[in-house]
Formats: structure tokens, sequence, C-alpha cells
């Protein structure tokens, strides 16, 4: 059975920073596409993040230059730091894996990002 299981999230003043974890297990890591969405209270889920199998890396404009997208093939984890973080940047955040072949999505259950003074 294929899990994704985040980690990480919680309360953080403005200008401060998270580091969130999110780690699969099924055998869907090494091939998949990883990434973070993310849903704000009353907006819709955007992608904010994603790292290929290859490595490459792309950001929402919103985030790119605070958070970075890390994968460890070894430990089945993907991270996301999250530097400087803004008030618009709480959301729930949601680790997924995505497999080309197959063209199948794979969802955690959400960590919740707050970031409030």
């Amino acid at each position: 059975q294929v899990t994704l299981v985040e980690s990480g999230g919680g309360l953080v003043q403005p200008g401060g920073s998270l580091r969130l974890s999110c780690v699969a297990s099924g055998g869907i890591f090494r091939g998949n596409e990883l990434g973070w969405y993310r849903q704000a209270p009353g907006k819709q889920r955007e992608l904010a993040a994603f790292i290929t199998s290859g490595g490459d890396t792309r950001y929402v404009d919103s985030v790119s230059g605070r958070f970075t997208i890390s994968r460890d093939n070894a430990k089945n984890t993907v991270f996301l730091q999250m530097n400087s973080l803004k008030p618009e940047d709480t959301a729930v955040y949601y680790c997924y894996a995505f497999t080309p072949s197959t063209r199948r999505f794979y969802w955690g259950q959400g960590t919740q990002v707050t970031v409030s003074s």
C-alpha cells in the first residue's frame, strides 16, 4: 500500500523558517515526480513546488527564492525548506507523488503551516 506521511508543520513568526518532510512507502519513490501543493483558507489548492525523478525543480512565483525542494532517494523522503515565511504562506501543505507511467497521483494527509505574529 502506498503511503505518504508529512511532518514539520507548525506555527512560525513572519520571517521565520520551517522544514517540511514527506516519507513515502510502497515502492513509489525513485521514478516519481514529487512535490508539495498547498491550500489556504478559502482558496484553491496550488502547486507550490515539485522535483522530478532527475532532480529538476520548479516553484510557483510566490515562493521562488524562499522555498527549496529536495529529495533523498535513499530515505524515500522529499523535503520543503521554507525560509522568509510570510502570512500569505499560511496553508495546509500536501505532499504528492506522481507516477508518469500510470499518470496516478498519491497524496499525503497534509500538514498545517501557520505564519503569524
